[in-house]
């Protein structure tokens, strides 16, 4: 065995951001207030891992593999998840804060952003079918050329979506949320 693979490990207020765990494997591990600020997880592989309050801000994650994910509370500002690895990219979030991050042309069919703050994400080109956007505030998000056949925004708020520039074949919209694929018309709704 590696050492530098670790497996069902739950790590408790670890601060990683001096350790280098580039090129490192974590299977099942569970991560509870540990901090990556800064952190490079260059080729880092993360399989069923789990995040609970976890601070992730401006760590390097090129070719970072997430495998089965979920983040849950986390500060995950700016992180730019188009370096990751696709192959077999499973995440999900719930309470975290992914302002100014970039998801752009990620595979990400079936993904769950569950009370999020999505505020000026990049979701160009990605395939967002089938995601559920629950009570998520999508302030400025950049959607261009992004696939949201099915997918689900009754809950989300302040988005704007172009329908003209994106595929949104049977996506789901509360009436309230109407105002956000017609934005681009410059209309008056009453």
């Amino acid at each position: 065995m590696q050492s530098n693979y670790t497996h069902n490990v739950t790590f408790n207020k670890e601060d990683f951001a001096s350790q280098n765990l580039a090129a490192h494997e974590f299977d099942n591990c569970k991560f509870i207030d540990c901090s990556f600020q800064s952190c490079d997880l260059t080729k880092t592989g993360f399989l069923e891992c789990e995040f609970i309050n976890c601070d992730f801000s401006i760590s390097k994650i090129q070719s970072t593999a997430f495998k089965e994910v979920s983040f849950s509370g986390c500060k995950l500002l700016g992180m730019q998840f188009m370096h990751c690895n696709t192959f077999l990219l499973e995440m999900q979030f719930t309470n975290c804060n992914l302002d100014f991050s970039s998801f752009y042309k990620l595979p990400l069919k079936s993904i769950k952003f569950e009370k999020c703050s999505l505020k000026e994400v990049d979701f160009s080109e990605a395939n967002l079918s089938l995601s559920i956007f629950d009570e998520c505030d999508l302030s400025l998000a950049i959607f261009d050329r992004t696939i949201l056949e099915k997918a689900d925004f009754r809950t989300a708020i302040n988005y704007q979506i172009n329908p003209e520039t994106n595929r949104i074949k049977k996506a789901y919209f509360s009436q309230a949320g109407l105002m956000g694929l017609l934005s681009k018309y410059d209309i008056n709704i009453t």
